[in-house]
């Protein structure tokens, strides 16, 4: 029994637990564009409806597109949207470089009640036309053609007749469709819009208009019309500017009045 008191006593080795495996977080796993153009647009800018609309309009298209196919595509693809729909389809039409799909889907456009020629949107559309593509021009130089034939008709289906075609027109808008008029080369439609809306219509235009116009028709070498603007401007500038240089004169009269009355004052003391 006393032996057994001095055996050697062995510690007990722990066992070593295996390491549970954290849970990892799942990742993001995003998929980019099959091609180098961007995804469509959902929330603000795209509805579901219209998403689905502009693949429909695609789809039916894909075979043909000529004018003819594109607007009868748009129509049935197109035609149920409401307004703001119809409107963010047609400008991611033109994000995605389907012009001539665009085109049709304006065409469904004008035939809604609430449809009104707006030289922003058409301004829009100018800026978009594919350069590269030689028939282009002559498109764009038809659209204006179209604008401004739906402006002397008064506006679209349910527009009310007024004192005139260009009464109360926006003209930041009006002159943001010049502008992308004279940069796509564009001059002859250029002057058809300045003509009717300013020298015909009577529309009360700014001098930044009249600038635009002016350096546009001089760069894209057409000196008669230029020179034309450069009159109107003057005329504009002869009418408008002198009231407004009378005020000038008479503020700078008492401001030059009270600095001698102070300045008199001063060398009295």
């Amino acid at each position: 029994m006393a032996s057994l008191l001095f055996l050697p006593h062995t510690a007990r080795t722990p066992t070593p637990r295996a390491a549970t495996p954290r849970p990892r977080a799942a990742g993001t796993v995003t998929c980019g564009p099959r091609d180098n153009r961007g995804p469509l647009q959902r929330g603000r800018s795209l509805s579901t409806e219209a998403i689905h609309a502009v693949q429909s309009l695609k789809r039916l298209t894909a075979a043909d597109r000529s004018p003819s196919a594109a607007r009868g595509a748009a129509s049935a693809s197109l035609g149920r949207l409401l307004r703001a729909d119809l409107l963010t389809a047609m400008a991611e039409l033109q994000r995605q470089g389907h012009w001539t799909l665009a085109l049709a889907a304006l065409h469904v456009a004008r035939a809604e009640p609430w449809y009104r020629p707006d030289p922003e949107l058409y301004a829009t559309f100018v800026s978009s036309a594919p350069t590269s593509d030689p028939a282009a021009g002559a498109a764009v130089d038809a659209l204006v053609e179209a604008f401004l034939e739906e402006k002397e008709r008064g506006g679209g289906r349910g527009a009310v007749p007024s004192e005139g075609p260009w009464e109360g027109e926006d003209v930041y808008k009006l002159t943001r469709l010049v502008r992308a008029l004279v940069a796509k080369g564009r001059a002859r439609a250029a002057w058809r819009v300045y003509e009717a809306a300013v020298r015909r219509g009577g529309l009360e235009v700014d001098e930044y208009m009249y600038r635009v116009m002016a350096k546009g028709m001089k760069r894209l070498g057409l000196e008669a019309e230029a020179a034309e603007v450069e009159a109107d401007f003057a005329e504009w500038e002869a009418r408008v500017l002198p009231p407004a240089r009378h005020v000038l004169d008479e503020m700078r009269r008492i401001e030059t009045s009270s600095n001698e009355k102070a300045t008199a004052a001063a060398s009295n003391l």
